[in-house]
């Protein structure tokens, strides 16, 4: 097995081990990221009939959201590398009693997607590349599935000072002197793909063509930090994971650092605020 390889293994467990989380907080990331799904979603020009594909859907809900624009007639794939993933998504399309285009849940790759050639006509992707170990390969991949004149739709963050929601509770275990700080250029990784125009080259080196990039506020209210710090521990596989090397003094030393530099963002209550920004693209096979 190479690195790269190994690398990959490490990244679908982490998720493996957040599926749950992903599950309780499905209604929360479905909330919060709704800006982001909605510009995806319009640059698609879906139509009845046709065949959607959500890849790294995690609960879904994007996908979901678009399903009744190709009604009747339409086939949405919910995919993931997760099959705990896919359980969730499949719970959450019966509860929200999704049903009315044809539903498959695959099991597929961003960098190989197990599909034939130009056999869909629009593929969304929410926050997904950007930790994703061959990113350029996975793009390549989805002009390969697209038909031709098909769209894509994808998002990634942007800067990581725009994003203190996610920045926070690394910063808390670097001053605890539990980690080095990271490089967030590195890839893969949250940050790894916040430059617009690498954004936009990447795209078109796979061959895609009217590329649109553009940049999309993603405010996170909670109702205090606690709310803040449960949802953060459910949702990142690395903070689980870096957490995890710890004693409980240490984790609670952590949590501690994390509320003050989360208080900044406080509304002088109980509510906390975090701002975030998401790149966003489009582009026409």
């Amino acid at each position: 097995m190479t690195d790269a390889d190994e690398q990959r293994a490490d990244i679908l467990d982490g998720w493996e081990h957040a599926a749950s989380g992903w599950g309780r907080r499905a209604q929360r990331v479905r909330d919060w990221g709704m800006p982001v799904s909605t510009w995806m979603i319009e640059q698609l020009s879906l139509q009845p009939g046709m065949r959607l594909l959500e890849l790294a859907a995690g609960p879904g809900d994007t996908g979901f959201l678009a399903a009744e624009l190709i009604a009747p007639g339409g086939t949405l794939i919910s995919s993931d590398a997760s099959e705990g993933m896919l359980d969730v998504a499949r719970e959450r399309a019966r509860d929200l009693g999704v049903s009315n285009v044809s539903f498959e849940f695959k099991q597929l790759e961003i960098e190989w997607i197990d599909l034939p050639t130009a056999s869909v006509d629009a593929i969304l992707c929410r926050w997904a590349y950007m930790l994703t170990v061959d990113p350029a390969a996975g793009l390549s991949e989805a002009r390969r599935v697209l038909a031709p004149g098909g769209r894509f739709a994808l998002a990634v963050w942007d800067r990581d000072e725009e994003n203190p929601w996610s920045t926070i509770p690394t910063e808390a275990i670097v001053q605890g002197g539990y980690m080095d700080a990271p490089d967030r250029a590195v890839s893969p990784g949250i940050f790894s793909l916040a430059d617009p125009e690498r954004l936009q080259d990447m795209l078109e080196e796979a061959g895609f063509v009217d590329v649109l990039v553009e940049s999309i506020d993603v405010m996170r209210d909670y109702d205090g930090f606690d709310d803040f710090w449960g949802e953060s521990l459910d949702l990142s596989p690395s903070l689980g994971a870096a957490l995890e090397r710890l004693t409980d003094a240490q984790r609670d030393e952590i949590q501690r650092r994390a509320q003050s530099l989360a208080e900044p963002f406080s509304d002088g209550e109980e509510g906390l605020h975090l701002p975030g920004v998401s790149l966003v693209a489009s582009a026409t096979a």
